[in-house]
């Protein structure tokens, strides 16, 4: 059986969306002929804890483990911060001012490609040292954070070893990159990273079309043949076994973060005046926010009148968000309102398609994400500034609702199954380390 080692900051009992893709590749990698020997830190900065996904880690693997040095000790001191550090600039509490922004600033210009830069060369140390008295076939980096790439990049240099770079998120395109405050040299830096990676990673794999035609755009005269697209998905172990009963009222349900970014202003006005013309839609309403939600979509839900309708789980383990997703009546999907929209997939789309249930998405109608669930009719996507749109889908669904129920048809969406996916991964493994 070949072995592959996986270098990943994310790791199980760390929670959210970070560690799911690696998680599921992991625990399947084994069926198609590929051991996995993970490397990740001893001591991470975890925003959430979720013990309950230690159930997916295969029993037996090697999971080798080195304390990594951060400052977010430093970074929670000096900003006045309590709290873990959370990502995408999410906030829940008020600005902090001249301090949050200095903090801003010293953590985008002085810790490149971020904040776990300091666990680079100790980790290219460690693992050259174990790479000598055990034998691996390939080196797998996942980002962000991007400094796993550059652990792997200075392995691939010592070894020669193939190396496959995964992306779950885009780097100079992500959607706070411009959040960071860089100066022109830092700024210069990030890129010239970027380009080395994407060019001397033996393959480079992305969760959606638009992130990889951009990394094959930045990498120019590099092979286009190796740039792969794996999108995230969907375990069908983790699905309800027993029957679950939807909500008895209109939910409208987010799973995860939402970010000042992700603030749907147009849904909260199209509620707020379906509310004032419909008392029986007003009776019904309920919305579900299961994750953490920015001060300024706590702002919105406040100005437009609709905190009574809110009901709010903050974080829950995967096993729970799962169960309310086939629960409720409609799913929502808010991308971020930002540049890089269009080629923005979350990891929760797949789990919605897998609940069966309608998705509303708020984002680019030509986006990836867009793109996939026309192609499931699993729902549909309104843009960002379209509330009159917004009002009309919303009411459709109301609709379906009191006459029965919403329904979707999630056509073939078996392809998305994490199952299906690592046997794409072993592919590329397969074919980069003949």
């Amino acid at each position: 059986m070949k072995r592959a080692l996986i270098i990943t900051y994310y790791w199980p009992p760390s929670g959210g969306a970070g560690v799911q893709r690696w998680l599921k590749f992991v625990k399947y990698m084994r069926e198609y002929g590929w051991e996995p020997v993970v490397y990740t830190p001893l001591n991470p900065e975890m925003p959430v804890v979720d013990e309950s996904l230690n159930k997916d880690i295969p029993e037996g693997i090697t999971i080798l483990k080195t304390k990594i040095t951060e400052p977010y000790n430093f970074y929670k001191f000096f900003s006045g911060r309590k709290e873990n550090i959370n990502t995408g600039f999410l906030s829940e509490t008020e600005n902090k001012g001249w301090k949050e922004k200095l903090s801003v600033w010293i953590r985008g210009n002085c810790f490149i490609p971020d904040a776990r830069k300091f666990w680079i060369k100790p980790s290219v140390k460690f693992l050259s040292h174990w790479l000598e008295k055990n034998k691996v076939d390939v080196i797998i980096s996942s980002g962000p954070p991007h400094s796993m790439h550059l652990i792997a990049l200075g392995l691939k240099e010592k070894t020669g070893l193939p190396w496959l770079a995964d992306f779950r998120d885009p780097w100079t395109n992500i959607d706070y990159y411009r959040d960071l405050m860089l100066t022109k040299a830092s700024d210069r830096k990030h890129h010239e990273l970027e380009k080395t990676v994407l060019q001397k990673a033996d393959a480079v794999v992305s969760v959606g079309k638009t992130m990889s035609d951009e990394f094959a755009a930045i990498a120019k005269n590099n092979a286009k043949d190796k740039f792969y697209i794996i999108n995230n998905g969907y375990d069908e172990y983790d699905l309800p076994n027993e029957k679950i009963e939807l909500s008895k009222n209109f939910t409208l349900t987010h799973a995860g973060t939402l970010v000042r970014t992700r603030n749907p202003v147009s849904l909260w006005k199209a509620l707020k005046e379906m509310i004032a013309e419909n008392p029986s839609f007003a009776g019904d309403l309920e919305i579900m926010l299961a994750g953490k939600a920015d001060i300024s979509v706590n702002e919105s839900l406040k100005n437009f009148g609709l905190e009574k309708f809110v009901t709010r789980k903050g974080y829950v383990s995967h096993d729970d968000a799962v169960k309310f997703l086939n629960t409720s009546q409609i799913l929502l999907l808010v991308l971020n309102d930002t540049p890089n929209a269009k080629g923005i997939l979350t990891g929760k789309l797949f789990e919605y398609l897998a609940s069966r249930r309608p998705i509303l998405a708020i984002g680019p109608e030509d986006g990836d994400a867009a793109e996939i669930i026309r192609e499931c009719k699993a729902g549909l996507t309104v843009s960002f500034q379209a509330s009159e749109k917004m009002k009309q889908a919303i009411a459709e669904f109301y609709r379906q609702f009191k006459t029965g129920h919403a329904q979707c048809k999630s056509e073939g969406i078996e392809k998305f199954s994490r199952i299906a996916l690592t046997g794409k991964l072993t592919d590329i493994l397969n074919q980069i380390s003949k």
